[in-house]
């Protein structure tokens, strides 16, 4: 939350954008007391019993460390949240209120496209941008912003232009958690209703790439596992991994437990529901994980997806989701003639070549643009 915030007053002070790449590190933050102001010694930090007494030179060094530590705090406050704001304020997101921050950019500027910090991601993006650069439309590319937590507050000010989206998705964890749409069609039909008015989504792909519970082919003939359902009887027993994310979202373990009863003898952090996870899952380091299903290591490793009968895993077509002032007709036009082309094979076929032959997702995004672009 705090890096989400920091990057967009940053953005907006045009300042460089601080460079996260990561979660879960909070831990390695060492902290401890600062043993040069106690006034009593502590064990880890002996002193002599009478310290020198202290000059007026060291006493106006203190001072001014203290008051220029004071200043960065103030300043950094002041970046984050920006002049007369409180602090408190600082996690609301800027989709909560009905007009979005304004925006530098517009139709006539750079698009900006965005995209989250996995491979599938990164190439979505690589595609819309080659597409949108063959129109003459100048684009810059800011790949690998962590969450959708992260990145959907910049697409509602305006700081991304486009990202690649999941609608389904996007739907249950910033649009309406309670939502109940599940198909394509009633998922679209609720977001383009309820996403702020300084956002829409354009044309949803054939193309989708679900979250998903998958096990191993071993642990699905042992406890004769065809859908999600089926766990209930060894779900205590089991171990379940994925994103961090997963943990807390309704499609996660909250709408699996919801949903199906199931709970877990423990959830293990894992990575981006990609290569870390299905290594955690053939290893036997856990039993089942948040696997996404145009992952064609699923074919490759034998696993197998479970069925979803009561549907927590919605609808996940890819779509593009833009920031509606800085887009034209024509950025609307080839972004829904991508959406018309890319199909379930194309995303497995364009997923594999980066993942398993090396291919960069620039090189990729180039070939099929070659053979499938919009004309």
């Amino acid at each position: 939350m705090i890096y989400a915030h920091l990057r967009a007053r940053l953005h907006k002070c045009q300042f460089p954008a601080p460079n996260q790449r990561g979660t879960d590190t909070a831990g390695e933050f060492g902290f401890t007391r600062n043993a040069a102001l106690l006034p009593h010694p502590i064990e880890r930090f002996p002193r002599p019993e009478a310290p020198p007494p202290t000059t007026r030179r060291a006493w106006h060094k203190r001072t001014l460390t203290a008051a220029a530590a004071a200043a960065i705090v103030m300043l950094a406050a002041y970046i984050w949240v920006g002049p007369g704001a409180p602090v408190a304020q600082a996690g609301a997101s800027s989709c909560g209120t009905a007009k979005a921050a304004p925006s530098s950019t517009n139709a006539n500027s750079k698009v900006v496209i965005g995209s989250g910090n996995f491979t599938e991601s990164e190439l979505l993006g690589q595609i819309y941008a080659d597409a949108l650069q063959a129109k003459g439309i100048a684009v810059t590319t800011e790949f690998g912003i962590t969450s959708r937590e992260v990145y959907y507050p910049e697409v509602c000010s305006g700081q991304i232009t486009i990202v690649p989206e999941y609608n389904g998705a996007l739907l249950t964890t910033e649009v309406n958690a309670e939502s109940t749409a599940v198909t394509t069609d009633k998922v679209d039909s609720a977001l383009r209703a309820e996403l702020p008015p300084s956002l829409m989504i354009l044309d949803p792909s054939p193309a989708q790439d679900k979250d998903s519970v998958t096990v191993t082919q071993a642990t699905a003939a042992k406890y004769h596992l065809v859908s999600i359902a089926d766990l209930i009887r060894i779900a205590r027993n089991l171990v379940i991994g994925g994103p961090q994310e997963f943990q807390g979202r309704e499609q996660g373990l909250v709408g699996l437990q919801l949903r199906y009863g199931l709970t877990f003898k423990q959830f293990k952090f894992l990575d981006d529901s990609g290569s870390g996870s299905i290594k955690a899952l053939t290893s036997g380091e856990v039993q089942a994980a948040d696997i996404f299903t145009a992952d064609p290591r699923i074919k490759a490793d034998h696993l197998v997806t479970l069925a979803d009968p009561r549907n927590v895993f919605t609808a996940e077509n890819v779509v593009p989701l833009v920031y509606k002032a800085a887009i034209d007709a024509t950025v609307i036009r080839t972004l829904n003639a991508v959406s018309a082309r890319l199909t379930m094979a194309d995303l497995l076929n364009l997923d594999a070549k980066v993942m398993f032959h090396g291919a960069s997702p620039l090189t990729v995004a180039k070939d099929w643009l070659m053979q499938n672009g919009p004309g």
